[in-house]
């Protein structure tokens, strides 16, 4: 079976880490400067109060006038889900995350480990700690094992057989889709609201009306297509960090900072001639919170000028001064050489590329992001039935 393990709100929670205290009072994870005043994931606390998740900032503080505001802390998210991660994978479980809160896996080769299906969820649930509220489900299905989880209470787990998927999705709501707002504004005014009720439709007409993301989201209602669940490769991550004795904001001393870690990490042994794939940088500000940015590099290298290149112009986005900053080489290459051809075979320039191309696609937007086109029902007169979108292997 696949199983899905949802951690709601853990942006929120991982930035509450340090401030406990909060956690029991009405609090909302702030918007980022520069984007629209919307609020992230709150507490139960402020959603008794009538504050939701996604309300606007004017109408959230007007509903609640004592909501605190807590500054999002990406690096920290970054931080603590990948700590999250490891602690799964150190139980023998091959995890594939889907964004921050959210990770699948297969329960077969951990169901002989521990003893049956419960019993390794129950496990998993431990490995990742009762101060996340972690809620585990389980199905055939992907979609099915989502909703069971996000359904599931803190510490719970859910189980649904294939034969009952249908019927245990029917009662839940149409948020669990991936549809758009409006396109969900669209089907609740339509009358709309449950899965079931989605389902319920032609799926020519809802692909009419909605469009390839309309037509999908049919299809998860109804239960969704089998998928297998890949394991991610653990990132080989080297971290350089330099703390100031006060907060720095001139940009040449930052830079000259970003390139003294540079130096020091492509010294660091445990890289032992591996190429950097994917890079991060990263900063503490001195207002609370953090700042993150990645790059994916299009040719693995570890050419200090390359790497400057890909990283340096970000730090001109900082919203503030710093405290901290950190250097991260998220992802390393696994051959420390490039092997060149005294003659080229046609077309293998071509091959080389693509195939690059595709590493490159994966290291950015994780497993399961390149597929290839699989014709099912090419006599179809609904575009999207003739043909799937399937994973496509290394």
């Amino acid at each position: 079976m696949v199983a899905c393990l949802v951690i709601p709100g853990f942006e929120l929670r991982a930035a509450l880490r340090a401030r406990p205290g909060l956690a029991v009072r009405p609090v909302a994870l702030a918007p980022l400067p520069g984007s629209e005043p919307l609020l992230g994931p709150v507490t139960a606390a402020a959603e008794a109060l009538g504050v939701r998740p996604g309300m606007r900032l004017g109408e959230a503080l007007a509903t609640c006038p004592g909501l605190v505001l807590v500054e999002q802390d990406p690096a920290e998210a970054e931080r603590e889900w990948e700590g999250v991660l490891r602690r799964l994978e150190d139980t023998g479980i091959a995890v594939q995350p889907e964004g921050i809160g959210t990770v699948y896996f297969e329960t077969r080769g951990v169901e002989r480990l521990y003893g049956g299906l419960e019993a390794a969820l129950r496990r998993a649930l431990a490995a990742v700690g009762t101060a996340w509220d972690p809620r585990a489900g389980a199905a055939e299905r992907r979609f099915a094992a989502l909703a069971a989880a996000s359904v599931a209470r803190p510490g719970q787990l859910l189980i649904v057989s294939d034969d009952a998927t249908e019927e245990f999705l029917a009662p839940l709501p149409l948020g669990l889709v991936p549809l758009e707002p409006g396109r969900q504004r669209e089907l609740k005014e339509l009358g709309v609201r449950r899965l079931g009720e989605l389902a319920g439709l032609p799926g020519g007409a809802v692909a009419e009306r909605l469009g390839a993301d309309g037509r999908r989201a049919w299809g998860l209602a109804r239960g969704g297509s089998p998928a297998r669940v890949r394991g991610r490769r653990p990132p080989a991550e080297l971290v350089e960090a330099l703390e100031f004795p006060e907060a720095v904001g001139n940009e040449l001393t930052i830079r000259r900072a970003f390139t003294s870690l540079l130096e020091r990490l492509l010294e660091r042994p445990e890289r032992a001639g591996r190429f950097a794939r994917k890079i991060a940088v990263s900063a503490r500000l001195v207002g609370g919170g953090s700042w993150r940015r990645t790059a994916t590099l299009r040719d693995p290298t570890v050419e200090p000028a390359r790497l400057k290149a890909a990283l340096g112009p970000k730090l001109a986005e900082l919203p503030a001064p710093i405290l901290e900053l950190r250097l991260e080489l998220v992802e390393l290459t696994d051959d420390t050489g490039h092997q060149l051809q005294l003659v080229q075979p046609e077309g293998g320039e071509l091959r080389g590329r693509l195939k690059e191309g595709l590493r490159q696609v994966r290291a950015s937007t994780g497993s399961g992001s390149v597929c290839t086109v699989v014709e099912v029902a090419p006599w179809s007169r609904i575009p999207e039935a003739r043909a799937l979108f399937v994973p496509r292997d290394e």
